[in-house]
């Protein structure tokens, strides 16, 4: 998994009707976009986060993802 600041990152629910959880991601502390990040979520709440497989990154259109 590889992240830009700026990027989505979308936690999936793992019950029926359990909402997905989403952060703006404001920093990544691995290397080449490698995690931990340091993320806010929608709540407001920051924390470094290092995702699971339940989670996915949303590119931010306006950069081009790393690779």
């Amino acid at each position: 998994m590889r992240a830009s600041e700026g990027d989505r990152l979308v936690v999936h629910g793992h019950h029926l009707g359990e909402p997905d959880r989403e952060a703006e991601i404001l920093g990544v502390h691995g290397r080449d976009g490698e995690p931990p990040y340091l993320v806010r979520w929608d709540d407001g709440h920051e924390s470094t986060f290092f995702p699971a497989s339940d989670a996915t990154i949303e590119h931010n259109p306006s950069r081009p993802p790393k690779e």
